[in-house]
């Protein structure tokens, strides 16, 4: 049975300045048994504002069903399966959490002092080591505060390395198959930036990086396994390529949770590699909060992460500022420490069978997927599927009808979209990625609702083309809406 989207996560619900009514308030409060003070001579003219224009005003019941009702129209990893490619979208277990809110980790003051903050410091150790252990790297930074930041900081461990041996260099090659965040981070990093295409496999063109390798270049940046899901089996050639002729192998680790248990990138060639630990290690993902992106190194890059190191002085640990040759700091104080608990708790949950076998199952999942959808959409790449499998619209936008548009007719299905034209290699691409989280049940609801949108194509293009049909806010007009956005209310 397909499962089409339910009535009450549609509520028809008006805005809050629309239900409010002058002079009405969330709270009543027992008249004062002391004189009264005009705040604004207690506090300054200044510092008072008599009333906020157009505030809503509504009572305490309003107030929470409102916000209830707005709740329920937001789709979540607890609702269902949330499909988006290469994000990574996975259920956190609420151990997690319930660890992450022990007294004394919770609670514990980034300047207290270091023999009061022994249990944390040995979560940071614990954690770097058993990242090391996972990705063959020597050593590991927990401070970047995101992917994106963890990307930037080993680049600029790279640019440190080379400019200690006298020449920081001038490019960085990015095959085209790695995530957007690559090329932005070389550039910010002040380097040039060489696209480096893929071969008919959807993998590094080896030929291609042997003509782009020489003196110039300071390090490759590598997302493996790809944007297309594709695992670069050449990975090892390529790093020798770059070592041959000094520079160096970044990779981008957003992926790898399709590799732990499995294979490690310290064992292929990696110098320098970022985690995602939303992705791999099941913390908070999005939404700009607090996250985190450590970075994992070879011992020649070591004395250049950032401080402070955590170390050992006998029987205790400590913070380590002197480093000379650190790049500085890259965050306050140690990163986002409660994420940090959270991906601890939820290794030693899994211990290391457990996460290996997380591995298999998201890439089971995935290919799974790939099965079910094959006949339906067209693969513009054959190479086998790791933990995501990227389709394209080819076979549809034949009938006029676009990968965005499947989309939206999948939210009439009750599932959040997948990817949508991305990677951009993918003409039309259609990326899923359905996680190790997710049930057979779940997966076949996902693949019946994605055949039976491409069944409608062939039967009634437009029917997917006018979607969404079930939503309370019907196809918006997205140019007009990125051109010109109303960012506020007016009555």
């Amino acid at each position: 049975m397909i499962r089409k989207v339910r009535n009450h996560l549609n509520p028809e619900e008006g805005l809050v300045f629309e239900i409010s009514s002058p002079g009405k308030k969330a709270y009543q409060l027992p008249d004062l048994d002391v004189p009264a003070v005009d705040p604004a001579q207690a506090l300054g003219p200044a510092n008072v504002r008599r009333e906020i224009e157009h505030f809503p005003e509504i009572s305490e019941v309003e107030t929470i069903r409102h916000f209830t009702r707005l709740s329920a129209q937001n789709y979540a990893i607890d609702f269902g399966c949330y499909p988006l490619g290469s994000c990574t979208m996975k259920y956190n277990p609420r151990v997690n959490e319930l660890v992450a809110r022990t007294e004394g980790l919770a609670w514990a003051h980034p300047y207290q002092p270091e023999a009061l903050a022994q249990g944390c410091l040995e979560v940071i150790d614990v954690l770097e080591r058993y990242l090391c252990e996972v990705t063959g790297m020597d050593a590991v930074s927990l401070q970047p505060a995101a992917g994106a930041h963890g990307e930037w900081t080993g680049i600029m461990l790279v640019r440190a390395l080379h400019e200690s041996r006298g020449n920081p260099r001038k490019k960085i090659l990015v095959p085209d198959s790695a995530h957007g965040t690559n090329p932005a981070t070389a550039a910010m990093c002040g380097y040039d930036v060489e696209s480096i295409k893929s071969n008919d496999r959807g993998l590094i063109d080896l030929e291609a990086v042997a003509r782009a390798a020489n003196e110039d270049v300071a390090a490759m940046m590598i997302t493996n396994p790809n944007t297309l899901g594709i695992f670069e089996e050449n990975i090892d050639k390529a790093a020798a390529i770059l070592h041959e002729k000094g520079a160096m192998v970044y990779m981008d680790g957003a992926n790898m949770n399709a590799l732990v248990g499995i294979s490690r990138p310290g064992d292929f060639g990696v110098d320098v590699m970022h985690l995602n630990l939303h992705k791999t290690f099941s913390t908070p993902h999005g939404g700009g909060g607090p996250g985190a992106g450590p970075v994992a190194v070879r011992s020649h890059l070591e004395p250049f992460l950032p401080i402070p190191r955590v170390k050992r002085n006998g029987a205790a640990l400590a913070f380590d500022y002197d480093r000379p040759q650190s790049i500085g700091k890259v965050r306050a104080f140690y990163g986002n420490f409660g994420v940090l608990v959270r991906a601890l708790a939820y290794t030693l949950a899994h211990g290391g069978p457990g996460l290996r076998n997380a591995t298999m199952d998201a890439i089971l999942n995935a290919n799974y997927v790939r099965t079910r959808l094959q006949d339906y959409y067209d693969m513009p790449y054959d190479s086998p599927s790791m933990h995501e499998c990227v389709f394209s619209d080819d076979r549809q936008s034949a009938k006029g009808v676009k990968t965005g548009d499947i989309a939206k007719r999948l939210i009439d299905y009750g599932f959040h979209p997948y990817t949508v034209s991305f990677p951009l290699i993918v003409h039309g691409a259609l990326m899923i990625e359905p996680t190790e989280t997710e049930p057979k049940q779940e997966l076949d609801l996902l693949a019946d609702a994605l055949i039976d949108i491409a069944r409608e194509i062939d039967d009634d293009p437009n029917l997917v083309k006018t979607a969404p049909h079930g939503t309370r806010v019907s196809r918006v007009d997205e140019v007009t809406a990125a051109r010109k956005p109303i960012l506020r209310w007016r009555p």
